[in-house]
């Protein structure tokens, strides 16, 4: 068995993790997508993201990170190291840092919040 070094999980790890997380089921891709072009609030994207993520999942794999999550709270656990990573450490996400990083990831834009347009 191969012991890998501790390391901390960069700005990309995060993606990467944040993705897989959140691509669990069929057609989630294309969910995005059309996600993307409309919109969301924070309410409907905490609802999206609820329902992409589940009630608690996870996944693992010989040179594969980690991943726990969980709808409840909207948290998603990575780790490059632990098997079950959320038993003993915090989320890398939870509550509205998920909703800002699936913003980012997405390209989501909130309807509600209008932004004058740069010239």
């Amino acid at each position: 068995m191969t012991i890998k070094e501790p390391r901390e999980l960069s700005h990309e790890d995060k993606h990467y993790a944040f993705r897989r997380a959140t691509h669990g089921m069929a057609g989630s891709e294309q969910r995005w997508q059309e996600r993307a072009e409309r919109g969301l609030t924070d309410e409907e994207l905490k609802a999206a993201l609820e329902f992409e993520l589940g009630i608690y999942g996870g996944s693992c794999g010989p040179g594969e990170m980690s991943l726990t999550f969980q709808a409840a709270g909207l948290k998603i656990w990575a780790d490059w190291n632990t098997v079950a990573p959320d038993v003993d450490r915090k989320p890398i996400f939870q509550g509205t840092a998920t909703i800002r990083m699936a913003r980012e990831v997405y390209g989501i834009k909130d309807p509600t919040k209008a932004q004058m347009a740069l010239l």
